[in-house]
């Protein structure tokens, strides 16, 4: 059954849906992406859809986890194309929030795993998990997911996601899936 497809772009809009979903008991899958999907993202999308009643798929390409020389400028943006890619998918939200309303004026605030962060490719790229563990910490809580899904590709970020969660007692599921 077709959903209908729907794109918010802040917190209050977001958490409205989500708690029209909650009032009418659906379960809720959040797929966070920076966009450009491809493959490996609807290999996600189609996971979460097929395990929950709504799925939420985010787009934000967050200046956090780029360290300074990076690529944040130049990093592919095409929401059109992404969105259009959405809506065959029976993805229900598309929640791509502006710079400002992920990180308003003022915002000093960041989540950091010590450790597992630090080492590997967080040895070469200071700061990129701090950057990932926020914006994903912030997903996790504007979004009340139960469950988050997310590429084994990317294994290290994987394992800082879930230690963060554990750590701040976030209770969304994480699932890690299969590199496509």
């Amino acid at each position: 059954m077709a959903q209908k497809f729907s794109i918010v772009r802040t917190v209050v809009q977001f958490r409205q849906y989500i708690n029209e979903w909650r009032e009418a008991g659906f379960s809720v899958g959040l797929v966070p992406t920076m966009g450009a999907l491809h493959e490996g993202h609807f290999s996600l999308v189609d996971r979460s859809v097929a395990e929950n009643d709504r799925t939420c798929v985010t787009l934000f390409v967050n200046p956090k986890q780029f360290i300074p020389n990076e690529d944040f400028d130049v990093y592919p943006r095409n929401e059109a194309a992404d969105s259009k890619a959405l809506k065959g998918r029976l993805v229900a939200l598309l929640y791509a929030p502006p710079l400002d309303e992920m990180y308003p004026e003022g915002y000093i605030t960041s989540v950091s795993v010590p450790g597992i962060g630090e080492i590997l490719e967080g040895k070469f790229r200071p700061g990129f998990f701090t950057g990932v563990a926020t914006v994903i910490s912030k997903l996790l809580i504007q979004s009340s997911a139960d469950r988050a899904y997310f590429g084994e590709k990317d294994y290290q970020q994987l394992r800082v996601i879930e230690r963060m969660a554990a750590d701040l007692d976030i209770p969304a599921e994480i699932i890690g899936c299969p590199t496509v």
